[in-house]
Protein backbone atom coordinates (compact mmCIF):
# COMPACT_ATOMS: atom_id res chain seq x y z
CA UNK A 1 0.00 0.00 0.00
CA UNK A 2 1.20 3.57 -1.29
CA UNK A 3 0.80 6.47 1.60
CA UNK A 4 1.89 10.00 1.53
CA UNK A 5 3.23 11.45 4.49
CA UNK A 6 0.31 12.85 5.73
CA UNK A 7 -0.99 9.46 6.60
CA UNK A 8 2.15 7.50 7.12
CA UNK A 9 2.11 10.56 10.49
CA UNK A 10 -1.04 9.44 11.08
CA UNK A 11 -0.61 5.77 11.26
CA UNK A 12 2.36 6.52 13.98
CA UNK A 13 0.08 8.55 15.79
CA UNK A 14 1.26 11.57 14.97
CA UNK A 15 -2.44 13.30 15.47
CA UNK A 16 -1.94 15.01 18.87
CA UNK A 17 -4.12 12.45 19.79
CA UNK A 18 -2.12 9.15 19.90
CA UNK A 19 -5.14 7.88 17.26
CA UNK A 20 -4.20 5.22 15.60
CA UNK A 21 -5.73 5.15 12.15
CA UNK A 22 -5.02 2.98 9.44
CA UNK A 23 -5.64 3.55 5.47
CA UNK A 24 -8.47 0.94 5.02
CA UNK A 25 -9.77 0.04 8.50
CA UNK A 26 -10.43 2.38 12.22
CA UNK A 27 -8.24 0.61 14.27
CA UNK A 28 -8.06 1.09 18.84
CA UNK A 29 -6.83 3.98 19.79
CA UNK A 30 -3.63 4.10 22.06
CA UNK A 31 -4.40 6.11 24.52
CA UNK A 32 -2.16 8.62 26.72
CA UNK A 33 -2.61 10.66 29.79
CA UNK A 34 -5.18 12.97 30.05
CA UNK A 35 -7.52 10.84 28.36
CA UNK A 36 -11.01 10.08 29.83
CA UNK A 37 -12.32 6.81 30.85
CA UNK A 38 -16.12 6.91 29.54
CA UNK A 39 -18.93 4.99 31.40
CA UNK A 40 -20.76 2.42 29.24
CA UNK A 41 -23.93 4.82 29.64
CA UNK A 42 -21.64 8.04 28.01
CA UNK A 43 -19.98 5.49 25.22
CA UNK A 44 -23.34 4.53 24.24
CA UNK A 45 -24.64 8.31 24.35
CA UNK A 46 -21.47 9.33 22.36
CA UNK A 47 -22.56 6.33 19.46
CA UNK A 48 -26.28 7.50 19.32
CA UNK A 49 -25.03 11.25 19.03
CA UNK A 50 -22.99 10.44 15.94
CA UNK A 51 -25.88 8.90 14.29
CA UNK A 52 -24.69 5.09 15.31
CA UNK A 53 -27.42 2.35 15.01
CA UNK A 54 -26.55 -0.90 16.90
CA UNK A 55 -26.28 -3.90 14.10
CA UNK A 56 -24.70 -7.50 14.84
CA UNK A 57 -23.70 -6.60 17.43
CA UNK A 58 -21.50 -3.32 16.95
CA UNK A 59 -22.05 0.10 16.39
CA UNK A 60 -22.52 1.42 12.83
CA UNK A 61 -22.75 4.66 11.31
CA UNK A 62 -22.72 3.96 7.71
CA UNK A 63 -25.97 1.35 8.17
CA UNK A 64 -26.01 1.06 4.48
CA UNK A 65 -22.45 -0.82 4.21
CA UNK A 66 -23.03 -4.56 3.89
CA UNK A 67 -19.47 -5.40 5.50
CA UNK A 68 -19.62 -2.59 7.93
CA UNK A 69 -16.24 -2.77 10.26
CA UNK A 70 -18.35 -1.12 12.85
CA UNK A 71 -17.91 2.62 14.72
CA UNK A 72 -15.17 2.76 17.46
CA UNK A 73 -14.45 5.37 19.89
CA UNK A 74 -10.62 6.23 19.44
CA UNK A 75 -9.97 8.68 21.78
CA UNK A 76 -12.18 10.66 24.44
CA UNK A 77 -9.58 13.64 25.78
CA UNK A 78 -10.27 17.43 26.71
CA UNK A 79 -9.39 19.14 23.03
CA UNK A 80 -10.42 22.90 23.96
CA UNK A 81 -9.43 22.88 27.69
CA UNK A 82 -13.08 23.74 29.29
CA UNK A 83 -12.14 20.43 31.61
CA UNK A 84 -15.16 18.35 29.28
CA UNK A 85 -14.03 15.64 27.21
CA UNK A 86 -14.43 15.32 23.44
CA UNK A 87 -14.70 12.18 21.77
CA UNK A 88 -13.43 11.00 18.01
CA UNK A 89 -15.53 8.57 16.74
CA UNK A 90 -14.05 6.60 13.68
CA UNK A 91 -15.50 4.15 11.19
CA UNK A 92 -13.52 2.40 8.33
CA UNK A 93 -14.63 0.81 4.69
CA UNK A 94 -14.39 2.57 1.33
CA UNK A 95 -18.55 2.39 0.77
CA UNK A 96 -19.47 5.33 2.54
CA UNK A 97 -16.22 7.09 2.73
CA UNK A 98 -14.22 6.55 -0.42
CA UNK A 99 -10.63 6.89 -1.42
CA UNK A 100 -10.00 7.92 2.70
CA UNK A 101 -11.24 4.47 3.71
CA UNK A 102 -12.05 6.05 7.03
CA UNK A 103 -14.93 8.50 8.39
CA UNK A 104 -14.90 10.37 11.57
CA UNK A 105 -17.34 12.10 14.32
CA UNK A 106 -15.64 14.60 16.67
CA UNK A 107 -18.23 15.30 19.70
CA UNK A 108 -18.03 17.40 22.63
CA UNK A 109 -19.54 16.65 25.61
CA UNK A 110 -21.99 19.82 26.93
CA UNK A 111 -22.48 21.54 30.05
CA UNK A 112 -26.08 20.09 30.29
CA UNK A 113 -24.27 16.10 29.78
CA UNK A 114 -25.39 15.60 26.59
CA UNK A 115 -22.59 15.08 23.17
CA UNK A 116 -23.18 17.24 20.55
CA UNK A 117 -21.44 16.71 16.95
CA UNK A 118 -18.85 19.09 16.33
CA UNK A 119 -17.72 18.37 13.23
CA UNK A 120 -17.20 15.13 10.94
CA UNK A 121 -16.99 13.59 7.94
CA UNK A 122 -14.86 11.39 5.28
CA UNK A 123 -11.13 11.48 6.04
CA UNK A 124 -8.73 11.25 8.45
CA UNK A 125 -9.01 13.44 11.26
CA UNK A 126 -5.48 15.43 12.82
CA UNK A 127 -5.44 17.80 15.49
CA UNK A 128 -3.43 20.64 15.19
CA UNK A 129 -1.65 23.31 16.92
CA UNK A 130 -3.45 25.75 15.91
CA UNK A 131 -6.65 27.25 17.55
CA UNK A 132 -9.82 28.86 16.69
CA UNK A 133 -12.47 30.76 18.82
CA UNK A 134 -12.86 29.27 22.26
CA UNK A 135 -9.37 27.31 22.19
CA UNK A 136 -10.57 24.45 19.40
CA UNK A 137 -7.68 23.09 18.09
CA UNK A 138 -8.00 23.30 13.82
CA UNK A 139 -8.13 20.06 12.49
CA UNK A 140 -6.74 18.88 9.39
CA UNK A 141 -8.99 16.15 7.20
CA UNK A 142 -6.62 14.05 5.68
CA UNK A 143 -6.63 10.95 3.38
CA UNK A 144 -5.45 10.71 -0.54
CA UNK A 145 -3.49 13.18 -1.71
CA UNK A 146 -1.08 15.95 -0.86
CA UNK A 147 -3.38 19.18 0.00
CA UNK A 148 -5.65 18.71 2.82
CA UNK A 149 -8.35 20.76 4.01
CA UNK A 150 -8.17 22.68 7.91
CA UNK A 151 -11.23 23.02 9.14
CA UNK A 152 -11.00 25.61 12.50
CA UNK A 153 -13.93 26.88 15.14
CA UNK A 154 -15.50 30.03 14.65
CA UNK A 155 -17.64 29.77 17.72
CA UNK A 156 -20.51 28.18 15.98
CA UNK A 157 -19.41 25.40 13.57
CA UNK A 158 -16.25 24.17 12.06
CA UNK A 159 -16.04 25.90 8.54
CA UNK A 160 -13.70 25.34 6.27
CA UNK A 161 -10.09 27.79 7.43
CA UNK A 162 -7.45 26.96 4.76
CA UNK A 163 -5.83 24.01 2.65
CA UNK A 164 -2.11 22.86 3.92
CA UNK A 165 0.35 20.10 3.16
CA UNK A 166 2.83 19.08 6.37
CA UNK A 167 2.52 22.16 7.73
CA UNK A 168 2.67 24.36 4.58
CA UNK A 169 -0.38 26.10 2.75
CA UNK A 170 -1.34 24.42 -0.22
CA UNK A 171 -4.33 25.30 -3.49
CA UNK A 172 -6.03 21.75 -3.97
CA UNK A 173 -5.73 20.43 -7.51
CA UNK A 174 -8.76 21.44 -9.55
Amino acid sequence: MKTNGRVSRVLLGASGLGLAAAWCCGARAEFTPGDFALSEADRQAVFKAAGAVQRKGMWVICADDPNASGASIETARDLNGDGRPEAVVTEGGTFCYGHAGMGFQLLSRQADGRWRVMTGGSGIPQFLATRGAGGWPDVSVGGPGFCFPVERWNGKAYTLHRFEYEGKRCKPPR
